[in-house]
């Protein structure tokens, strides 16, 4: 995909960054929308969560709500060595 925009903005204290209005407004994020935050060796995407399909929810759960199904001892012995 080509490049349309660039803005620069600056990071605050707590690590967050405000979206320009008109990147916002070309790229479809609504107020009080979620966001993924896509990390890659070269680059961080944002996206609205919207544009993602059923199927990536469950690549986008975090690492602590899926922990919470799988952390037991017996699970940690079970999978040691694969």
């Amino acid at each position: 995909m080509p490049l349309v925009e660039m803005k620069t903005v600056k990071i605050t204290e707590k690590g967050q960054i405000a979206i320009p209005r008109d990147i916002r407004e070309l790229e479809g994020f609504e107020e009080g929308e979620r966001v993924a935050i896509l990390a890659f060796e070269d680059r961080v995407e944002l996206r609205p969560l919207k544009q993602f399909n059923e199927r990536m929810f469950t690549a986008l759960a975090s690492e602590g709500a899926l922990a919470k199904d799988w952390l037991s001892k017996e699970d940690e012995v079970a999978w040691k060595n694969l």
